[in-house]
């Protein structure tokens, strides 16, 4: 291993030129220190037209600010609150990728990665570090990055899985700052009735994907009587941590990666990053990896189970915006619907509350204009709500909707039956299912 120099963060941003299109490491693992000295050039008129691509980050983010138009501009792959509201202004933008597929935009050449910007761990014995919380499409960017530039922070925990030696790195910087946590709420009534609902259709051995956020958690709730469950996701939080450590999940059955927990991002508390530290348990991996559905339908029972922002009554799922607003991203959802789909005894569950917390109905006539269709009503199987789950897989477009109106809130199901009957005319009414 050949020595490495440390410099500072703004004698390692001095490599970004204007019109760079920049990387980013994401979610709890943010290399701030890297921004802040950028935002200093940018300050000082030194760059221009800098373009940042990342998953959703944590944390400030004045690359998306309406001061820095023309000087930074954000262009993530995923928009979190801290960028919503200026995409949605016009300040900053979406990129519209499946995230198992946002690597290969660095891969292939169709998104330049001048600068990537990344956050890794102390190095081993054998000099090579870990990308920690935020392996995602890190390992792409630094591959292909003209300019690699990582700041080495003893609070990233050392998971293995896809490493990189630090000698790759252009510029090494030092930082202590401890990595964004996230406390989640505890489940609403209503939450727990839909993590019920979900955990039914859950079998022992079975293989799960989720995300992270308080339906989920209380989804995690009710699988602690389960037996021999494995996960492969694109990320987990403190809930299924539990379940990891009462035994509930411990891959045992699991086709490929038996007996090891795979994930490519995390956010969560302190205490999951700690468990990822060192655990041969764990494999953090590259997004193109954990998010390919021939990767995931490997694996038998396959349970993926996402979320809405609204469900039509063919079972159009939206799940990145709400109308035109765009609120999240596509993420990868419709590859883990795919892969479970795919997989022997697999099944993709769609999992939400009947309704807003402003009361607006979330099984709906028609998805609001300009809502973006993340799962396509082909793909649609098990859609779960507080008031039951159904399967649509297989069932015709008015089968679908009289399923849907059953679970949908029941003061909203005599103007969505009217709705249904306007759409498909009298025979609508004629037949049961």
């Amino acid at each position: 291993m050949k020595e490495i120099r440390y410099t500072t963060p703004d004698e390692a941003v001095k490599a970004v030129k204007s019109h760079d299109h920049i990387h980013l490491s994401s979610v709890a693992s943010v290399p701030h220190c890297l921004i802040v000295a950028l935002v200093r050039r940018a300050d000082r008129g030194e760059i221009m037209d800098v373009r940042f691509h990342h998953f959703h980050t944590e944390g400030p983010a004045p690359y998306s600010e309406p001061k820095y138009t023309g000087i930074l501009f954000d262009q993530g792959f995923f928009i979190g609150p801290n960028v919503r509201a200026n995409v949605n202004a016009g300040y900053a933008d979406y990129l519209p990728v499946h995230l198992g597929e946002s690597q290969k935009l660095y891969r292939c050449g169709a998104l330049p990665c001048d600068v990537a910007m990344v956050q890794v761990s102390l190095p081993d014995e054998k000099g090579m570090v870990s990308l920690g919380t935020s392996v995602d499409a890190s390992v792409a960017a630094v591959e292909m990055a003209k300019t690699a530039i990582a700041v080495v922070n003893p609070h990233v925990p050392f998971a293995y899985g896809d490493l990189i030696p630090l000698e790759r790195f252009d510029y090494v910087v030092k930082d202590d700052t401890p990595l964004v946590t996230k406390d989640f709420a505890e489940p609403t009534p209503t939450e727990v009735l839909i993590g019920k609902n979900c955990a039914e259709l859950v079998p022992d051995g079975a293989c799960i994907q989720m995300g992270i956020g308080a339906l989920p958690n209380a989804l995690a709730g009710q699988l602690r009587n389960h037996k021999d469950l494995g996960l492969h996701t694109e990320m987990f939080a403190d809930g299924l941590l539990r379940l990891i450590k009462a035994g509930v999940i411990n891959g045992s059955r699991k086709k490929i990666d038996r007996g090891k927990v795979v994930a490519s991002f995390l956010l969560g508390s302190h205490e999951v990053y700690d468990f990822i530290d060192h655990n041969p348990m764990v494999e953090m991996r590259d997004i193109k990896y954990t998010n390919d559905p021939w990767v995931i339908a490997q694996n038998p029972n396959m349970m993926a189970i996402n979320s809405a922002t609204e469900v039509d009554l063919t079972g159009q799922i939206s799940a990145d915006s709400i109308g035109t607003r765009i609120f999240s991203g596509t993420g990868g959802q419709l590859e883990f619907v795919k892969g479970a789909s795919m997989s022997e005894g697999g099944k993709s569950v769609t999992a939400f509350a009947s309704r807003t917390r402003n009361g607006q109905p979330k099984i709906v006539p028609l998805l609001n204009p300009g809502a973006g269709v993340v799962t396509p009503r082909a793909d649609a199987h098990w859609v779960v709500t507080e008031y039951g789950a159904v399967d649509l897989y297989g069932k015709s477009l008015q089968e679908r909707a009289k399923l849907l109106i059953s679970i949908a809130h029941p003061d909203d199901r005599e103007m969505l039956d009217r709705a249904a009957f306007d759409r498909f005319g009298p025979n609508y009414h004629n037949f049961s299912v």
